[in-house]
């Protein structure tokens, strides 16, 4: 890998790490189509550091305020006083359902998994389920029924999400994909269906990153421009993704999430078309 293609890499990972379209998809994709051979799983997950540092610059007063509540909840005995308290907890719990699957297919994630025919089947498949999200969503508004809000998220909402964000492992799928879609079949509105999918990534994605250091240190460590690479691709990622979340954020305020769903059907039949013409290979 070259420096400028680490540095496209890094750009592609940070605008469609928190879209959902898939960050993963579009880093085994982009490569395919220019010639490049694929970065591979431990890159994705390592270069995810960086968008990791744009969720922690984006929502530090929530993540600082999670945590004093966090502590203040542990010193008094009380751990589910208060909102945020709670919150915490239930992250940590929501990062369960993820760790467990993705220690248990390790193998496959890193080698079938990601295969051009399971990456676009999972951006038409997820897209299907987006739009029942979304078909939902109406339903109850014309019952007059509120989305919930970030205060009103509960452990149902908060696990069930949760499980939802480990068919993320699933290359294709999108993390934020299926963590809004998970929220939007619980009733939260888009805007925190976001938010929540954000702060639910954090501890999976360093764990991810810092696990795939682990497992590479040496091989980094013993090729400089390899790691200047690495280094380059993780920062550009953490600038860009930082403006894809206020994007993102800001859009799902006013709109839908029907942008998307078109998208990942077109880039899903195109890729299946492109596979099957033999212009690029599975």
């Amino acid at each position: 890998m070259s420096l400028f293609e680490a540095i496209i890499l890094g750009i592609v990972q940070g605008l469609t790490e928190f879209l959902p379209i898939s960050s993963t998809a579009h880093l085994r994709i982009v490569p395919a189509l220019v010639g490049w051979q694929d970065p591979g799983a431990p890159f994705s997950a390592i270069v995810q550091i960086g968008t990791l540092a744009a969720v922690l610059a984006y929502f530090y007063r929530d993540i600082i305020n999670i945590s004093k509540a966090f502590i203040a909840g542990l010193r008094k005995g009380k751990p589910f006083e208060t909102q945020d308290s709670k919150m915490a907890w239930m992250i940590g719990a929501g990062t369960i359902p993820i760790v467990v699957f993705g220690l248990f297919f390790k193998t496959e994630i890193e080698t079938s998994l990601r295969s051009l025919y399971w990456i676009s089947t999972a951006l038409i498949v997820l897209a299907i389920m987006l739009i029942l999200a979304e078909w939902l969503m109406k339903r109850r508004a014309k019952k007059g029924l509120q989305p919930k809000t970030m205060q009103e998220i509960g452990w149902k909402e908060a696990l069930l999400v949760g499980f939802a964000q480990s068919i993320a492992l699933i290359p294709g799928s999108s993390r934020s994909g299926v963590t809004i879609t998970g929220g939007l079949f619980m009733n939260l509105s888009r805007e925190t269906a976001a938010r929540f999918s954000f702060l639910l990534s954090l501890p999976a994605v360093f764990a991810a990153g810092i696990y795939q250091l682990y497992e590479t240190w040496d091989s980094l460590m013993a090729s400089s421009s390899e790691l200047i690479n690495l280094v380059a691709a993780t920062f550009f990622a953490g600038i860009v993704g930082y403006a894809s979340i206020a994007f993102l954020i800001s859009y799902l305020k006013k709109h839908t999430t029907s942008l998307f769903i078109f998208y990942r059907i077109a880039l899903g039949v195109g890729i299946l078309g492109l596979i099957t013409a033999g212009y690029i290979q599975p």
